[in-house]
């Protein structure tokens, strides 16, 4: 598994929802962390350094957890944070009508804005088996000025704000993928790149993919 602090174990798991978009990932992570060391089928495994390694599969998010306890899914919300479309819809659908109440009680930064594009909120994950669900919101790829750099940040953020609450295991969604329309190679690209920031400090990094059917 994968280490932040020297007594914890953080996993990281990614989630698509077709076997065409898992194809473009999978080629687009092999070129960004390097051959692939073991796997097949829907289950790719690469080196992210020579102590942590990704390993991509394909999923339903709002199904996983490790321990109930030190564990979070991420929730590609909009700014609002009040529920949506896609994986947010679903994710608030599985975690109960308490979910969108803790996402009201986030103090908003300015008018109707609990999160800003990039940046990332926690909260409990309610009736979710995680324990967790860190909030992040996602460029629209059409609209922003940087949306890489925008993306980058979503990632950057919510692996940040994990660390902050001794999340141990996280898993992510597709960011942006969906109808903030964020090509599959680019954002594939900008995912495993912002990840391998963080790859020095675990011992190893598991990275799934996760697919709402």
């Amino acid at each position: 598994m994968s280490r932040i602090f020297p007594s914890s174990r953080f996993a990281l798991k990614f989630g698509w929802n077709s076997k065409a978009n898992l194809r473009i990932f999978r080629a687009c992570a092999m070129d960004a962390a390097g051959r692939v060391s073991n796997g097949g089928g829907s289950v790719v495994r690469f080196p992210l350094s020579s102590s942590s390694a990704l390993v991509i599969q394909k999923g339903d998010i709002t199904r996983w957890s490790i321990d109930g306890s030190t564990d979070a899914i991420v929730n590609p919300a909009n700014e609002r944070m009040l529920g949506g479309g896609g994986a947010d819809g679903a994710i608030h659908r599985a975690a109960g009508p308490q979910l969108v109440e803790a996402c009201r009680t986030v103090p908003e930064v300015w008018p109707a804005v609990r999160c800003p594009t990039g940046e990332a909120r926690i909260t409990p994950g309610f009736m979710l088996p995680a324990s967790h669900v860190i909030h992040t919101v996602g460029p629209i790829y059409s609209a922003d000025s940087n949306p890489a750099a925008s993306l980058a940040s979503a990632y950057r953020n919510t692996l940040k704000v994990a660390k902050e609450n001794n999340i141990r295991y996280i898993a992510f969604p597709a960011i942006s993928c969906g109808v903030y329309g964020y090509p599959y190679d680019e954002a594939a690209t900008v995912a495993i790149s912002t990840i391998k920031e963080f790859s020095n400090e675990f011992n190893e990094v598991l990275h799934y993919i996760f697919g709402l059917m």
